[in-house]
């Protein structure tokens, strides 16, 4: 049991480890705090809310740099929302951090009656996303989107990575309305800077083009997907990959316009259930506008998923990017 190598690899798969950037990659730590805390530096009515998270959700670094303008509400994830909502109706700008599973299930009716209702500015941003925490069902947002992409008057954000959330937060804050952000915290990926990418509210992009394979894909998934792209390259596939941030409202042209371009097969990538998410909001579209390219989902099952190490999970679950090269291969 003292063995240093067995105490290593222990370390390696412990489910506390909630990062999802490949080992060499490069990374930004805490991009939405430090982005809300230069945000803060401008606009007077930026303020910050946490529901005892603050440290996991890097709003601590908003909270250090602007204590007066920092409220710490308590394990209350329903005083949060409320609390926010008041504060929008005086005219600040609140973001409402805590993690994605609290806000969604927890919190769902104070968001709902007190915020959305009410068409409040109200910016709320959700760590743990997804499958991007070890720790099981209870703490593993797998049905945020279907959740939130049904409430009225709510804006619907999935970044891709450090980039992606240090542009997104301005943007949130300049939009009038209600928005739920999900986030990747701690030391986050940076990918999207190769690729000359700027992030637009409402917009989907093409990242790389390819004449073989359609990914649509957003949050994560982006960053799998052309990885995968990447991977599958050797092997004479081409895949072309669009990031989708904004999954409600949905850039529909963009989508459409790409689908419809002959002899690819178009898959959705989404770190989310298959139920409710991009790829059923994609689909919807497709069909609704008489786009029938062969479609194909990659998504998370609809089950409560393990607890354990990211790294076994994201491969069991299909969302590695070995995962991801593996399905788009199988259905060629």
């Amino acid at each position: 049991m003292n063995n240093p190598t067995v105490a290593a690899k222990r370390l390696t798969t412990s489910a506390m480890i909630a990062s999802i950037a490949a080992e060499g990659q490069p990374t930004r730590p805490a991009p939405f705090g430090h982005a809300l805390a230069r945000l803060a530096e401008q606009r007077q009515d930026i303020v910050g809310l946490s529901a005892d998270l603050s440290k996991y959700t890097d709003l601590h670094i908003f909270a250090k740099a602007h204590p007066e303008r920092f409220y710490q509400m308590g394990m209350a994830e329903q005083l949060l929302m409320s609390a926010a909502a008041g504060m929008a109706r005086e005219g600040f700008t609140p973001f409402a951090t805590t993690y994605a599973v609290f806000a969604s299930r927890r919190a769902y009716d104070f968001i709902c009656m007190a915020i959305a209702e009410e068409n409040l500015n109200v910016k709320i941003v959700c760590a743990l996303p997804g499958l991007t925490t070890g720790y099981g069902p209870s703490h593993q947002a797998t049905d945020d989107l279907a959740i939130m992409r049904a409430m009225p008057n709510l804006m619907v954000i999935d970044p891709c990575d450090a980039l992606e959330i240090e542009q997104a937060v301005p943007a949130i804050a300049a939009h009038q309305g209600p928005v739920y952000m999900r986030l990747l915290r701690g030391n986050v990926p940076l990918v999207l800077d190769r690729y000359d990418y700027r992030f637009q509210l409402g917009k989907a992009q093409v990242v790389r083009g390819g004449r073989d394979v359609l990914v649509i894909a957003s949050g994560l998934m982006t960053m799998r997907a052309l990885e995968a792209a990447e991977q599958l390259h050797k092997d004479g596939v081409d895949v072309s990959v669009l990031h989708v941030p904004t999954i409600k409202p949905l850039d529909e042209a963009t989508i459409l316009a790409e689908a419809r371009k002959p002899g690819r097969l178009v898959v959705t990538a989404e770190n989310h259930s298959i139920i409710g998410g991009l790829g059923e909001a994609v689909a919807g579209v497709l069909l609704r506008n008489g786009v029938t390219p062969t479609f194909r989902q990659i998504a998370l099952p609809d089950a409560f998923l393990d607890a354990g190490a990211l790294p076994t999970l994201h491969d069991r679950y299909g969302i590695s990017t070995e995962a991801v090269a593996r399905q788009i291969k199988g259905w060629l």
